[in-house]
């Protein structure tokens, strides 16, 4: 099976609401498609989001990777040479993480079709389903209370709240979100880097203070400062969780050999797809630190190939896989099932993903590599 022609695409999926963190605010998701075609008829798909704030990625930067660097790394490379393929995308070119994740899984895509295998099988095959959490994005608390409900009903028990757009504020919004669900409902936080060290203590002790039961904060401080971020892990109430400051394997050994964080959680669009995303779970087997698997608010494509990693090992015990529900719809054919709370991975081939539909794709012609 040889790669022969690639096809970018740009992905538009309005969102439910807007999602709003500490960092932006997203109306709906715009992402790049990648298409892998091959000799032999079969197509592995992959997806990249531009998330300049967090990773740098624009879309122009997305395209420009692709373009002139990956593709042109692995056009007319065998997919059987999977190891030195995959390598390959690494190296080819320095950061651009997400446009390396959107390759990386077209890449498994393709290798799972090769061999009839489901790619979650190919990594271990741990499990069939999973169950997410969902995102309450950050807005006045009544509203965020709202917010809480609504999710309550659609089915979900645990729920990822966004914080830190106005710390003074932050505790009013989990007692409002907690007094407005039942009492066993998880509850996970989220401040997107928004606070100093002795600032992110006192919060958060506070809320456990309070009462309010807070199973774990999501990067409560600068990616960059790990010292403030040991600060934390070693001083809160409230277990601490490493996002922003994990894009690679090494920061994750790092970060785990230095006691920096409770838990690690894994992004493909950070670390470069499920290549470097089974080193971080192999580190953390080691270590005995569990992991999240989270996404970047993508579509199905990109979110689909973290389930094929979440039901591949039992590491990852957490997740925050809620992308495709916070869409209006889904545009993209096969893959996993998302019922809401409940994902089931599919047992097609690769990714099993078969497309998307054409009325929510534009497909950029003068961008075909072959």
């Amino acid at each position: 099976m040889k790669i022969t022609k690639i096809r970018l695409g740009i992905l538009s999926v309005p969102l439910r609401v807007p999602f709003k963190t500490a960092l932006r605010t997203v109306n709906s998701v715009e992402d790049i498609v990648v298409a892998l075609h091959t000799d032999t008829g079969a197509v592995g798909y992959g997806e990249a989001p531009p998330t300049g704030v967090i990773t740098g990625d624009t879309t122009g930067a997305i395209l420009g990777a692709l373009q002139d660097h990956i593709g042109k790394s692995i056009l007319g490379q065998e997919v059987d040479a999977f190891e030195d393929i995959l390598q390959t995308v690494q190296r080819c070119v320095q950061k651009n993480s997400s446009a390396k994740a959107a390759v990386d899984m077209a890449l498994w895509d393709l290798y799972g079709q090769l061999y009839g295998v489901p790619a979650y099988k190919l990594m271990g095959g741990a499990r069939k389903t999973i169950t997410t959490d969902i995102t309450i994005s950050v807005n006045a608390p009544e509203e965020m209370a709202r917010d809480a409900q609504d999710a309550i009903r659609r089915g979900y028990t645990c729920l990822k709240v966004k914080v830190g757009a106005d710390p003074a504020l932050d505790v009013a919004r989990l007692s409002a979100v907690r007094a407005a669900v039942p009492p066993d409902t998880c509850l996970r936080i989220d401040a997107n880097q928004a606070w100093q060290p002795k600032q992110a203590v006192r919060i958060l002790n506070q809320l456990q203070e309070k009462g309010l039961a807070i199973e774990l904060v999501e990067q409560p401080v600068k990616a960059h400062d790990l010292e403030g971020l040991k600060y934390v892990t070693e001083r809160s109430y409230v277990p601490v969780l490493a996002d922003e400051s994990v894009f690679s394997p090494e920061d994750a050994v790092a970060i785990m050999a230095n006691h920096a964080a409770d838990y690690i959680n894994i992004k493909l669009m950070k670390c470069g797809g499920l290549y470097n995303a089974l080193k971080i779970a192999a580190a953390a087997e080691i270590y005995g630190v569990e992991c999240m698997i989270g996404c970047m608010l993508e579509a199905k494509i990109s979110v689909n190939a973290a389930v094929e990693l979440a039901c591949a090992k039992k590491i990852i015990t957490k997740i925050d896989l809620d992308g495709p529900v916070l869409c209006r719809e889904d545009p993209v054919l096969g893959g996993a099932v998302f019922a809401e709370k409940d994902i089931t991975v599919s047992d097609a081939p690769g990714l099993g993903i078969r497309g998307v539909e054409p009325s929510h794709i534009r497909w950029l012609e003068d961008c075909t590599i072959a």
